[in-house]
């Protein structure tokens, strides 16, 4: 499985979101002396779920940084995240 595929599925699964955009930047920092040219190492994720209600954005952040813990281990070298509750306004 992608990691595209693997973030999707888990995010899915952590947090039931109205909208979830996984976009794979890794062709941006090809040849970036930290880039691992594996072709799945940068993504910028938005993700709109309820379970974001009422939470700081450092509690957001860290609330998806746990649930691709493996992913950030492994594979993914950087995460760009915007996360909102549905009533709040997409920047």
């Amino acid at each position: 499985m992608s990691a595209d595929q693997r973030i999707r599925e888990k995010l899915m699964v952590a947090f039931e979101p109205t909208r979830l955009d996984v976009i794979n930047e890794s062709e941006l920092h090809a040849g970036h002396r930290s880039s691992p040219g594996t072709g799945e190492s940068h993504y910028r994720v938005l993700v709109v779920s309820s379970a974001f209600a009422g939470k700081s954005r450092v509690t957001r952040h860290r609330m998806v940084n746990a649930a691709l813990a493996d992913e950030l281990a492994g594979r993914v070298h950087a995460l760009a995240l915007s996360t909102y509750a549905p009533d709040e306004p997409i920047r």
